[in-house]
């Protein structure tokens, strides 16, 4: 009795250990996008708030509808996604303070319903103060995080919106999750700060799309970039952390649906060619490396489900992008008795 006492501790330990190493490597996620927004609800002739409420909820419920059958670990919905089209300034607030949680309680039952996270901006009060807002739904529905636009624009501020001061990531259970909301983007000094809290995935819910600060977030955040247009005339997209565009709503849908891999490290071409040539060598299928070109900067994935990206870059000792720019820094500094 003691020896299948000892064999079954063994084997629950053999089995705790692989699924720890499967939850290390071949990270894979699901991510939706959905452009568009309640924008695209107009309010006409009517102008009674909770009749808007409602036609608002019945419109995400069709756009829901497009996207879950690809069963999606995090669904994206872009700025003021509930807030309808034709409004005036003062109408708009009387509506918000009418629709309070409606369209979040619904959200809400999209998650647990479907065991997934949704994201999605928002203009919120609390306490008496107004925020333009990322509000972050877990798989039960229930509020992962809030992150309170940083830098809304002066019209914004002019209507009372307040800007946030806290730049905040949130641990899903696939990884670390960072927003920042449309205006944000111009602001350098945020990015920055993001950039120290590495994130796994950037969300993006924008009325404006920002062209090349998107891919300029992505790289120098070293993460995944999901952003969700408040148009479908322009792009909603998902970029890697190269700043490619791996995956992008169209012309003919206002969405996109694509798995991503986030168990990845950067690294630098120089010193590590011949590196590189090994691990693809002895990992095969097993290992992705991207090059966009024009860079000098690889992604290398791991599609292994029980080696991690960061164990075959410390296998090969190969020296990440990050590593090598702080030691080409130091060196310089060195150099001119910075030190």
């Amino acid at each position: 009795m003691k020896n299948k006492s000892i064999c079954f501790v063994y084997l629950l330990t053999i089995l705790l250990i692989v699924r720890y190493n499967d939850a290390q490597a071949s990270n894979k996620v699901t991510i939706a996008t959905i452009g568009g927004g309640g924008g695209l609800v107009k309010a006409g002739d009517n102008r009674e708030p909770q009749k808007l409420v409602d036609q608002i909820i019945v419109y995400w419920q069709g756009q829901f509808d497009k996207v879950l059958p690809g069963h999606p670990d995090l669904i994206l919905l872009t700025e003021a996604c509930d807030r309808p089209g034709g409004l005036t300034t003062k109408e708009q607030f009387n509506y918000y303070k009418i629709r309070k949680d409606q369209v979040l309680d619904y959200f809400a039952t999209v998650a647990r319903a479907n065991h997934c996270y949704i994201a999605f901006g928002m203009k919120r009060e609390e306490k008496g103060t107004w925020w333009n807002s990322c509000v972050l739904l877990d798989r039960e529905g229930k509020i992962a995080g809030i992150y309170n636009k940083n830098f809304p624009t002066t019209d914004e501020m002019d209507q009372g919106i307040k800007a946030g001061s806290e730049t905040l990531v949130f641990q899903c259970d696939f990884g670390r999750v960072g927003c920042a909301i449309c205006f944000d983007l111009n602001f350098d000094e945020l990015r920055v700060k993001y950039e120290k809290l590495k994130p796994d995935i950037m969300l993006f819910p924008s009325m404006y799309h920002g062209g090349l600060e998107q891919s300029k977030w992505a790289y120098a955040c070293r993460s995944f970039f999901v952003c969700s247009f408040g148009s479908t005339e322009v792009p909603s997209e998902i970029r890697n952390p190269l700043g490619e565009i791996v995956a992008s709503s169209t012309n003919y849908f206002n969405y996109t649906v694509a798995t991503i891999n986030l168990d990845r490290k950067l690294a630098h071409l120089d010193f590590n060619w011949e590196k590189l040539t090994a691990l693809k060598k002895k990992y095969g299928e097993t290992v992705t490396i991207t090059d966009p070109g024009k860079l000098g900067v690889v992604m290398i994935t791991s599609e292994n489900s029980k080696i991690s990206a960061s164990e075959m870059v410390k296998e090969f000792n190969i020296e990440l992008v990050d590593d090598y720019f702080n030691r080409a820094r130091n060196q310089r500094n060195k150099q001119l008795g910075m030190n």
